[in-house]
């Protein structure tokens, strides 16, 4: 293994006032690398059941951006091994200013805070904006100045609508669909392909004037309209 692998890498934050990440305006380095580094997914499910029933089928809402949560040490004492230099000569407080400028404040320029990067070595890359965070002091001087600071920062990933847009364009219910039926396609099944449902194969039924929904003719194009589902 060589050297240059060996070398340890520190979480890197940038920041950016465009969502096409393009132009770096602030980085942030941590000092210590985090001491817990937790990435979560959230399906939203509808749990709703009626009276007397004991027990739900949870129908798909959404799917919740992916969110990071980092925890981090920033320390004024001078004695942590490994302590960036950069950062070693600073005081807590001017170290949190040199993180919340780059995650948290806002910027008149752009009406908001800005736009996120999290790298740490080559397997994160984490386009996001700050949710919330805590800083907990834990250590003093004599008057009270903090020693030393541990932050906890959440961070929900950035997609532009453009870029969901792209992803969901395909396969999304709300919008006009072709399908050319193949031998051996059944109705209800080409239905639920893109409505997610096959109960609605009577209404696709109906507004290509089939004669027949048991026995698709092989070669037909199909009409899947954007339907009103309530």
């Amino acid at each position: 293994m060589s050297d240059k692998s060996k070398a340890l890498t520190k979480l890197i934050i940038h920041s950016f006032e465009k969502n096409d990440f393009r132009e770096e305006k602030l980085t942030f380095t941590t000092p210590i690398n985090p001491e817990t580094f937790t990435k979560t997914s959230h399906i939203e499910l509808d749990t709703k059941r009626g009276h007397g029933q004991p027990g739900t089928n949870p129908i798909y809402k959404s799917t919740a951006p992916e969110e990071l949560k980092i925890e981090f040490i920033l320390d004024g004492t001078k004695t942590m091994e490994g302590y960036v230099d950069k950062y070693k000569s600073m005081e807590v407080t001017a170290q949190i200013k040199s993180f919340t400028d780059c995650v948290y404040q806002y910027k008149k320029d752009i009406h908001r805070p800005m736009f996120l990067i999290i790298r740490w070595g080559s397997d994160v890359k984490f386009p996001c904006v700050m949710s919330h965070m805590d800083i907990n002091y834990s250590l003093f001087k004599p008057n009270g100045d903090p020693l030393r600071a541990k932050i906890t920062a959440n961070f929900i990933k950035y997609e532009s609508k453009e870029a969901i847009a792209a992803v969901n364009r395909p396969s999304s219910p709300d919008l006009t669909h072709y399908k050319k039926v193949h031998e051996g396609d059944r109705l209800d099944l080409l239905t639920y392909k893109v409505y997610n449902d096959s109960k609605y194969f009577l209404q696709i039924g109906k507004v290509n004037d089939l004669t027949s929904i048991r026995n698709l003719k092989a070669g037909l194009q199909l009409y899947l309209p954007p339907l009103d589902k309530t």
